[in-house]
């Protein structure tokens, strides 16, 4: 399988392995679940995991929840509730969301606040290693120190510094070395949650989370790490940039996978200008199955705008999916599935392409509605159709 990785820029050749594949996928920080754009990165890699698992790989697939993080804090103190509950609330709707839309159960769903002890040992060991330092009851790692920190995103110290700025860094921190460097440890304000460690009672930076996680549940070299593309920078760089001294394993991830973001009305969806789609609400107008098709039928690294009329448009799709399935054919010539099959899984090999595979799928449907009227023989043509149709999780495919 061709699969683009982020960091080299090119497309690279995704080997099987005397080993289970591993696979983590950055989580959700559950204060506003789940909407369009979350369903989409998750549903780009339930795809490619039901994809390789369908090839015979064997996929241990690792999903946080990033619950110690300033956005959950910063709305549970405007909302009046404890940052505590509020987690357990939007992870419930998050992974209620999740199976209502077929998605499989990660591996392990570990959650970044039961996680604390590892992100300490890492911290100390950066410190000792002279990647951290320590100021004013907070932990830094020096940025400098990284070796191609602008590697993944394509950019110099200033479009380095200027992105992170945009994405919450504080380049007046007067702690700081250097304004572009990160927190691994930071005191905790009022209202936050504290854990003690050694450099005072705190809280952990966001980067250092994933570093922990990863390498604890899938170990110190991944073949697969994904997320949304607004995570090329920083906090993708930042876990190389933490994991690998320690470890000294490199690389640290073998495939850097980045979905793209979804948009409506244009600007991109996000809960901070509030211009969202919840899954739950377009599952009382669409099935999951409309849903899932429509959503995977972008190439997996675009932006797309959601359009619900196209949504509702894809209705038809999984009704004549549906109907193929269920359909009766006679004792007629066979229908030959062999070029559909073969279409599909060169397809979703050459990295992922999913709108290609939907429009084989289509015509393999189409095909074989047409074949059953006809009086064709099409059971072993509807078996394949189970099968591609399974690849992506559609509920439909269970009707054989």
């Amino acid at each position: 399988m061709q699969l683009f990785d982020t960091l080299r820029g090119t497309s690279a050749t995704l080997e099987s392995q005397d080993r289970p594949l591993t696979l983590y996928v950055c989580g959700v920080t559950p204060y506003d679940t789940t909407h369009i754009g979350h369903a989409r990165t998750f549903l780009i890699f339930d795809v490619l995991q039901r994809y390789l698992r369908a090839q015979g790989a064997e996929v241990r697939y690792c999903q946080n929840v990033t619950d110690v993080d300033d956005p959950l804090f910063e709305r549970a103190q405007r909302d009046g509730i404890d940052w505590a509950e509020l987690a357990r609330r939007e992870i419930a709707q998050f992974r209620a969301d999740c199976a209502a839309m077929n998605m499989l159960v990660p591996t392990y769903t570990p959650l970044a606040s039961q996680e604390i002890p590892g992100m300490l040992a890492i911290i100390e060991r950066l410190i000792e290693l002279g990647y951290g330092y320590v100021r004013g009851g907070g932990v830094y790692y020096r940025a400098r120190m990284a070796a191609d920190y602008g590697a993944m995103p394509k950019l110099d110290y200033a479009g380095l510094l200027a992105t992170a700025n945009q994405r919450g860094n504080n380049p007046d921190d007067a702690h700081k070395e250097d304004p572009l460097d990160f927190v691994l440890w930071q005191p905790s304000r009022a209202g936050e949650p504290a854990w003690p460690s050694p450099w005072g009672p705190g809280r952990p930076g966001w980067h250092i989370e994933c570093t922990a996680m990863a390498t604890r549940y899938l170990g110190e070299q991944i073949d697969i790490h994904g997320g949304g593309s607004d995570l090329i920078f920083p906090h993708h760089p930042s876990e190389i940039a933490q994991t690998e001294p320690v470890t000294g394993v490199r690389p640290f991830v073998r495939f850097w996978v980045h979905g793209g973001m979804a948009r409506l009305g244009g600007e991109k969806m996000s809960k901070s200008l509030g211009n969202i789609v919840f899954v739950r609400d377009a599952l009382q107008e669409h099935s999951a199955d409309a849903l899932r098709w429509y959503l995977m039928s972008f190439p997996y690294r675009d932006d797309f705008d959601y359009v619900t009329a196209d949504v509702v448009a894809t209705e038809a799709k999984i009704a004549q999916l549906a109907a193929a399935l269920r359909a009766v054919g006679g004792a007629g010539s066979e229908l030959d599935a062999t070029p559909a099959r073969a279409a599909f899984l060169a397809a979703m090999d050459d990295n992922l392409n999913t709108p290609l595979a939907l429009t084989v799928l289509d015509d393999l449907a189409s095909a074989v509605v047409r074949g059953a009227a006809a009086g064709q023989d099409v059971g072993a043509a509807q078996a394949v159709l189970g099968d591609l149709a399974g690849t992506f999780g559609f509920l439909a495919a269970h009707m054989l």
